[in-house]
């Protein structure tokens, strides 16, 4: 069981190996083992992303606190709402791993990434994804007042750090060019080169 905790796709032409190596359980520490161990149990499973991260316990929780500012956006946002946000920071920064797995999110939601015709409020957020990803400097302030219409200011605070730690999150695959998990090949985008 052990040995499929540290599988990962081999290397390609389209995809080379990732820079760091993901931690290999068996060799690991005390301390990695039981943050591992931790992950399985709160999610269920364990990503090429996270097992690189794995090699710091305290890298891996700080980025793991994705699932928590997720969680505090709701009910505001849906999980449609989120991917939706996810998405667009994902394209803008041309992630892939992140890129696909909100792809994955949306097709086993019943949706059609290519089709989908986004609310009003999903709108402002992609196009806010978009700007926070392309320069968080000048965010433009009509973007600033239609999200301040509609959300208090703890909520934008989260909105505002999970979409840092979404730019963190496609910063790192990219950087450490993080192979891309088995489960999410069939998700790619068709016809299109990796991003």
């Amino acid at each position: 069981m052990r040995a499929s905790r540290n599988a990962s796709l081999p290397p390609t032409k389209d995809r080379p190996k990732a820079m760091i190596p993901p931690i290999d359980y068996a060799s690991a520490s005390h301390d990695i083992r039981a943050e591992h161990d931790r992950e399985l149990g709160l999610r269920g499973r364990m990503t090429n992303m996270k097992r690189i991260l794995l090699h710091s316990p305290a890298a891996h929780r700080i980025y793991a606190e994705w699932f928590t500012l997720r969680d505090l956006l709701k009910p505001a946002l849906d999980d449609r709402a989120v991917w939706l946000l996810s998405l667009a920071i994902s394209e803008r920064c041309r992630a892939e791993i992140p890129l696909t797995f909100f792809r994955r999110a949306l097709i086993d939601g019943g949706l059609d990434p290519e089709a989908i015709q986004p609310t009003s409020d999903e709108a402002l957020l992609i196009e806010f994804g978009k700007a926070v990803a392309a320069d968080a400097n000048v965010i433009p302030n009509d973007i600033w007042a239609a999200l301040k219409a509609r959300y208090d200011d703890t909520l934008l605070v989260n909105l505002v750090a999970f979409a840092g730690i979404m730019v963190a999150t496609c910063l790192f695959t990219n950087a450490v060019r993080v192979d891309l998990d088995p489960e999410l090949e069939a998700y790619r985008r068709k016809g299109a080169d990796p991003v």
